[in-house]
């Protein structure tokens, strides 16, 4: 499905309710699965997290995650511990690019059985589910946090708990910090010291129910959004709160910049064009990796010049990221410099109208490039692939004001 951008004659509405956070969901549902004593309420309808809870309960030898990044790595550690499960753990044709070999050794350092079936360090993986003994194991600290988050959330389940043992400056720490935040609100005595986390086992949980705060990621199109629409524009957006553990929760900083004001109210945040956007900015996102796109292209649009650095893990999501955006804002007429991680962009004088955006079946691709809507009419090719994370977003982008027109 291809779609027509075009911004309508004005806001339609200025309150929005997001779903629950990806990240804060599939952390739950694979905790819940090890502790039935967990419930969860407002998990995300992404199909990330779809893929997540089906997975979980399937009593198939062949599972497959299709796109979703953190369900395989979280499930490669959840089947490695689970006694008498074998399951051979597919995906999409990218999945099988994208490498797990970080991970996979670590596992099998504690014991753990897995082979690779085509090619080494990357999906499908068989998995031969086994007790795992050993209790310590050494990672360096600069990977994606997903492999770290995945043996926590099974740390508890093994023997004798789990050590590990960080080499370097962490990557993404806000993600790790939501991580161990949760394991401690179910129950779990999970601390981070001196780059060594110590996990003790648990064998059980006791009865809890954890209610999912909102994405903070969802709403980074809504700041970018705002941020391109007149001064004195607002959007409220549920269900949020201040002290969040959603590392993208800097948002409300980062888009202080480039005139957003982010108001708190019990569980909103109202989201206020200040029209006192910088002429240029330089961030390290190295903690907030996934807004970075959505930044990228609000700098575009608002003619602002941009150094942003830290982003060496977006080589490896659904897309390259970084090449992704230097090829697309190029066609609206930007001029991008990108390295391995970092990417800079030259103020703006004009934005090319009728541009056709390929979204490289990454979510983020299609969603960072929506509110340009507000400046230039823009096409969005294969526009379904929002439902990874956020399957209402052109129903939401309808009501605060751009038109969507299916082509």
């Amino acid at each position: 499905m291809n779609i027509l951008l075009k911004a309508s004659s004005g806001m339609l509405s200025s309150s929005i309710q997001i779903t629950g956070s990806k990240s804060e969901s599939n952390r739950l549902l694979l905790l819940q699965a090890l502790y039935p004593q967990i419930t969860v309420e407002n998990v995300s309808d992404s199909d990330d997290s779809s893929v997540m809870t089906k997975a979980l309960n399937s009593d198939d030898n062949v599972i497959d995650i299709h796109h979703a990044g953190t369900a395989m790595r979280f499930l490669t550690a959840y089947f490695a511990v689970t006694p008498g499960k074998e399951v051979v753990l597919t995906g999409s044709a990218r999945m099988k690019e994208r490498p797990i070999g970080i991970l996979v050794e670590a596992l099998k350092s504690l014991g753990a059985k897995i082979e690779y079936i085509e090619n080494e360090g990357y999906p499908p993986l068989k998995i031969t589910g086994t007790e795992i003994i050993c209790d310590k194991v050494t990672l360096k600290a600069n990977i994606s946090s997903q492999y770290i988050t995945a043996l926590l959330l099974v740390a508890a389940k093994l023997k004798n708990g789990l050590e590990i043992s960080l080499d370097g400056e962490i990557t993404s720490l806000p993600y790790l910090q939501m991580t161990l935040n949760l394991l401690n609100q179910v129950g779990i005595s999970a601390v981070l010291e001196n780059n060594v986390i110590r996990v003790k086992p648990l064998e059980q949980v006791s009865p809890i129910k954890l209610i999912v705060e909102s994405d903070w990621s969802s709403a980074s199109y809504f700041y970018s959004l705002v941020a391109l629409a007149q001064k004195g524009t607002e959007v409220s957006l549920s269900s949020y709160v201040q002290k969040s553990l959603q590392g993208d929760s800097a948002l409300s900083e980062i888009y202080k910049e480039l005139g957003v004001e982010t108001i708190f109210s019990e569980n909103t945040i109202t989201l206020k064009n200040t029209g006192e956007a910088q002429k240029q900015l330089s961030l390290n996102l190295v903690n907030t990796p996934d807004i970075a796109q959505t930044i990228a292209v609000t700098c575009f649009g608002l003619g602002t010049a941009c150094h942003l650095t830290g982003l060496h893990t977006l080589k490896i999501k659904e897309t390259d990221r970084l090449e992704a955006l230097k090829t697309e804002l190029t066609k609206l007429g930007a001029v991008v410099i990108v390295t391995n991680d970092s990417l800079t962009l030259e103020p703006s004088v004009h934005i090319n109208s009728d541009v056709a955006i390929n979204t490289y079946n990454d979510h983020r691709m299609a969603m960072a490039f929506a509110p340009l809507a507000l400046k230039t009419s823009i096409v969005i090719n294969d526009a379904g692939v929002v439902s990874k994370s956020y399957p209402s977003f052109w129903d939401d982008m309808q009501q605060v004001g751009i038109a969507v027109k299916t082509l």
